[in-house]
């Protein structure tokens, strides 16, 4: 047998590739694994179908009644205080702690050591019983006398108590969130603009934290959505807010089951308007970033929609 019989059929298969059998790859345990997966899906909604424990009849009953609504608007108001007042009292925090002044940083650190420290509820509780530490306060001079003073509990209330517990909690870390932002943004940019003869509030203003925003929006959605969810400790202080409400429910009627269901929906409802509002806004700040940012889900719906209809 001659040297070019058995070199023919090689040199065939590589001139003529067409010719070549193609065998996708076979996933077996990826298939396994889906299946399995879809199974227990399918279990767990015919779970929440037939089981009579669920009783989806009390959930229609309460998941819009008067009470709950008005409990899930008190939820809604201690997340918008708390995340307003949180993340620019953060701010401060975080510009005091990047502070070239030794008092400043000491005292910036301080803070957030000691609030990151501290339980969220043990904060709550103790601004709830601020009254029992100072009766009145007042407004004076430093170590002088005082000229005007309140009583505590006038002053605060409960709602007040709660918004600044919240408040001091969640500027401990939006302090942190901005910091890692800014530490972000290329530190020459700030040189040319010293360069320049910009001022410094201007720099942070217009160079600094439009290019921050990009590294920060993505851990402050997630820190917005676990506060929303975190003002359900507020029950401790027998505020009138999603959670506490249900517990009261469900005390009174022993439907404990459907009333807890009432508020997982309501907060995965919540959580998933965030999270929409997160994508939005992430996208706005990313344009300078990416200038052919990927289509969003509406826009990708209306092109479907019009490749059908033509």
């Amino acid at each position: 047998m001659s040297s070019d019989t058995i070199t023919e059929p090689a040199t065939r298969a590589v001139e003529d590739p067409a010719e070549l059998k193609i065998v996708p790859t076979r996933h077996y345990a990826r298939w396994a694994a889906g299946a399995a997966v879809v199974v227990l899906v399918a279990q767990f909604v015919h779970g929440l179908a037939t089981n009579p424990v669920w009783e989806w009849n009390v959930f229609r009953d309460y998941v819009f009644s008067e009470t709950i609504v008005q409990a899930v608007w008190v939820t809604l108001q201690l997340t918008a205080y708390a995340t307003v007042l949180g993340f620019l009292l953060g701010t401060v925090i975080a510009f005091m702690r990047l502070s070239r002044s030794p008092v400043l940083s000491t005292v910036a650190w301080t803070y957030i050591w000691i609030f990151r420290s501290i339980p969220m509820i043990v904060q709550l509780v103790f601004w709830f019983n601020l009254s029992a530490l100072y009766e009145e306060l007042g407004l004076g001079i430093p170590f002088g006398p005082v000229f005007v003073s309140v009583d505590s509990n006038t002053l605060i209330g409960t709602i007040g108590a709660a918004v600044i517990g919240l408040t001091l909690h969640q500027a401990a870390y939006a302090a942190e969130i901005v910091r890692g932002g800014v530490l972000a943004v290329d530190h020459g940019q700030l040189e040319a603009a010293a360069a320049l003869g910009i001022p410094r509030l201007r720099q942070i203003r217009r160079i600094v934290l439009p290019q921050a925003m990009r590294a920060i929006l993505p851990t402050a959605g997630n820190e917005i959505i676990g506060l929303l969810k975190g003002t359900s400790v507020v029950y401790v202080m027998s505020i009138g807010e999603l959670f506490y409400q249900v517990q009261v429910i469900y005390g009174r009627n022993g439907r404990v089951v459907p009333l807890l269901l009432v508020a997982t929906a309501w907060y995965v409802v919540l959580t998933s308007l965030l999270s929409v509002a997160q994508y939005y806004v992430e996208r706005r700040y990313a344009r300078g970033a990416d200038r052919t940012p990927p289509p969003t889900p509406l826009q990708r719906a209306r092109r479907f929609v019009t490749k059908e209809s033509t």
